[in-house]
């Protein structure tokens, strides 16, 4: 049937998983679509999603079959987002756009998982030709289809055409709990709430945010799972019982979505009541940002060993058949058998310890921002961060609140560690933390995300690290100078080491 003639509002390219859900939320907050794929069947698809969904008499998504078309379905000046995945396909895409005739006062937005640095070489390459905006988005199908986080970048022109949009699509927030207002059905609209869409800063600054938010997230999961092995290999807990305990859990400060989701696939069961979990393969999956942001860390000079180590984690998971081997030749303690009041007093403790192993975790995700935003001359507002990061997105939790208020207290925060709330908390529970890591070691169970969380919280309380010790090393075998205690700040100093490590010369 031929659809009627319609200018319509935006135009959408890439009718993916993401991109036709998107479209779906577009339309439900009152917006008509143009829709393209190179995959036609996605476009036909999503059009009779929308005619399912649909609650009113007239159609709101109109398929296009070809660039031109799009571009001529669209009211002037062009609002086109592109849901395609990272890397060439965007490139291929602006590309098509520009033969097929888009003008400089056009906004292509690109709403897909680009590297940072790709899309600030974009918004060069492409500037007399269109307006290249990005924002990242963040909360999977079901926050792009009811409500996702959205973390916008680019010029602040474009930002004022995209604003009221975005800020109807995103997840809402209850501004006095700081929860999420749930959307869950098609056509449903909440329009009070604190919207989990905000301007970030310019090109690349949201694509940037975007990657932090996800390697927080390899680390937030990674301590679930780590604690998940220890129930169960530790002490003995059935999938069910471990349910249970997160389900508790989720009702306290540890309330967020990856806990409740992680409760859910915990009490999944196939035909013959097996969980599913039993049967899940053990080797884990990446699509880069985690691995970016720890590469990140590095080439800034920001600590962020949790996140660090939850990639390390998926890649040792991939060296299957090499740990099976392993687990024949290399011995682990003896195991114990833990009464119930043991195994009580046991839960507690890691309860503490993945609590402040979280708030590291985001800690140095915040940190890593801040030392990037310094580098790269972006004024980031954490406060805002934090709040948008409350609902729609995958590490939403209650704990975000907290950090939203650490951050209208000083917005000069340098780390999480110094804010009065959280110094608090990690003193009153850092001793069951360190409890839970001893018994974890003597069990011989991996948590590589917990321990380097407690290291990372040591070292920054310690007044004076060995790395006097590490500058006389470098100085020793290669002149690399150090400063002293006892002398100005910034003078630099070097030894004529002797062949036995000896000063030669006094200083």
């Amino acid at each position: 049937m031929t659809q009627e003639k319609v200018l319509c509002d935006i135009g959408f390219i890439g009718l993916g998983v993401m991109g036709k859900n998107l479209v779906l939320n577009l339309a439900d907050n009152g917006y008509n679509i143009a829709a393209f794929d190179l995959n036609h069947e996605k476009v036909t698809d999503t059009i009779e999603q929308d005619r399912l969904e649909n609650k009113t008499d007239s159609p709101r998504v109109y398929g296009c079959f070809s660039y031109t078309e799009l571009l001529s379905q669209l009211k002037a000046p062009h609002l086109i987002v592109l849901s395609v995945p990272a890397g060439e396909p965007v490139d291929q895409v602006c590309e098509s756009l520009i033969g097929a005739g888009i003008q400089p006062d056009d906004i292509i937005i690109d709403t897909g998982n680009s590297l940072w640095v790709d899309t600030v070489e974009r918004e060069k390459r492409y500037k007399s030709q269109f307006l290249l905006f990005s924002s990242a988005v963040s909360g999977g199908e079901v926050g792009a289809r009811f409500g996702p986080a959205l973390m916008p970048s680019g010029t602040p022109y474009a930002w004022t055409r995209i604003k009221p949009i975005w800020e109807a699509i995103s997840a809402k927030v209850d501004p006095a709990t700081g929860k999420p207002i749930e959307r869950t059905e098609p056509g449903e609209v909440i329009e009070y709430g604190d919207p989990c869409a905000a301007y970030i800063g310019p090109a690349g600054a949201g694509h940037y945010v975007k990657m932090v938010h996800n390697g927080i997230e390899y680390a937030d999961m990674q301590i679930i799972c780590e604690a998940y092995q220890v129930l169960r290999e530790g002490l003995g807990m059935s999938c069910d019982e471990i349910a249970d305990t997160f389900e508790k859990w989720n009702q306290g400060p540890l309330d967020s979505y990856l806990m409740e989701i992680s409760v859910e696939v915990l009490r999944h069961k196939l035909d013959d009541e097996t969980p599913l979990v039993d049967v899940i393969l053990d080797k884990a999956g990446q699509k880069g940002t985690g691995l970016w942001t720890a590469v990140s860390s590095l080439e800034v000079g920001c600590p962020a060993p949790t996140i660090s180590q939850a990639v390390y984690a998926r890649s040792i998971s991939s060296f299957k058949s090499a740990r099976v081997t392993a687990s024949e030749l290399l011995e682990g303690p003896d195991s114990k058998e833990y009464t119930e009041e043991e195994k009580q007093t046991f839960i507690t403790r890691l309860h503490d310890a993945i609590y402040c192993a979280k708030i590291c975790a985001y800690a140095q995700g915040f940190q890593l921002m801040k030392l990037a935003a310094k580098e790269h001359n972006w004024e980031l507002d954490f406060s805002s961060i934090a709040k948008i990061w409350r609902a729609g997105c995958i590490i939403r939790a209650v704990f975000l609140q907290s950090i939203t208020e650490a951050f209208n207290r000083d917005e000069n925060l340098e780390n999480l560690l110094l804010d009065e709330f959280f110094a608090k908390q990690l003193n009153l529970h850092q001793s069951n933390w360190r409890q839970a890591i001893a018994d974890i070691t003597l069990m011989g169970i991996p948590a590589g995300a917990l321990t380097s969380a407690l290291s990372y919280y040591d070292s920054m309380r310690s007044g004076v690290l060995p790395a006097n010790l590490l500058q006389g090393q470098r100085d020793f075998f290669g002149a690399h100078t150090f400063e002293r205690t006892d002398k100005a700040t910034g003078k630099k100093y070097h030894v004529e080491w002797s062949s036995k490590g000896r000063p030669m010369v006094s200083m």
